[in-house]
């Protein structure tokens, strides 16, 4: 530091020294330094570079002056560091919920066709034998009876080919109308069953090497597939229900 600037220093400590005790007690924004005016602004010399002290100045006071930044920034307070900011707190992810099991489609009644054809009726004769009542007896039972709705029951009666078509013809509606009145008898509805003969006109294949120069008794046993009587029914049963599919039991935690 030169002399002239020690000089001004000094005197304007010696100023400072004579400032009454009543103004340092006012000036307490800026205690350490030579004021002026009503706000107390710190005095500088040098340009403007160098505040000037009082001979009570003090790091301390320094240090909680108002012009502290301007006159020893060095000395300040330094703020305090901001706070760290908080984690940002991640909303807990929600399990992704399981798609409701959509109820398995209930089940359509399917239409059906079912057939029976009872052979072997006795020559010239209406009347069913044993085992074709036997096997009428089964075939409503087991495949009939299980049907959700009967629509309709078509009875056919059929006849070998030796005799007159006329007398045929008739033979085989008498056949039909035969097994009509039984299938009545075990609880079919009459409004649904329809009948007819057809006589000799629809021979079963295999009687085709059922020749005529055969013995009458031979003939009429060869034929005896024609001999028959048809029954077809028509309707719809429900197809049984698929059980629900449930859920696979989780393994225990060991």
């Amino acid at each position: 530091m030169n002399s002239a600037l020690r000089n001004a220093l000094a005197g304007l400590a010696m100023v400072a020294a004579c400032i009454p005790a009543a103004q340092a007690q006012v000036n307490g924004k800026n205690q350490g330094y030579l004021v002026n005016g009503p706000n107390f602004d710190v005095v500088t010399a040098v340009g403007g570079t160098v505040c000037v002290r009082t001979s009570d100045w003090t790091p301390a006071r320094a240090a909680a002056a108002e012009a502290c930044k301007k006159c020893t920034p060095d000395l300040c307070p330094k703020p305090p560091a901001p706070p760290a900011p908080k984690p940002e707190v991640k909303p807990e992810a929600k399990p992704e919920a399981k798609p409701a099991a959509k109820p398995a489609p209930k089940p359509e009644p399917r239409n059906v066709e079912l057939k029976i054809e009872l052979q072997g009726i006795p020559f010239n004769k209406t009347e069913m034998t044993a085992d074709n009542r036997k096997e009428l007896d089964e075939f409503l039972a087991k495949e009939v009876k299980p049907l959700t709705t009967v629509g309709a029951v078509i009875i056919t009666g059929h006849t070998d080919r030796i005799g007159s078509e006329k007398y045929n013809k008739k033979l085989s509606e008498k056949r039909a109308l035969g097994v009509k009145d039984y299938v009545v008898s075990k609880g079919i509805d009459q409004k649904l069953i329809f009948w007819e003969g057809k006589g000799p006109k629809q021979p079963i294949p295999v009687t085709k090497f059922c020749e005529n120069k055969m013995k009458r008794k031979q003939l009429i046993e060869c034929l005896a597939p024609n001999r028959r009587v048809t029954v077809e029914v028509v309707g719809t049963i429900m197809p049984p229900a698929k059980p629900e599919a449930k859920p696979e039991a989780k393994p225990e935690a060991k």
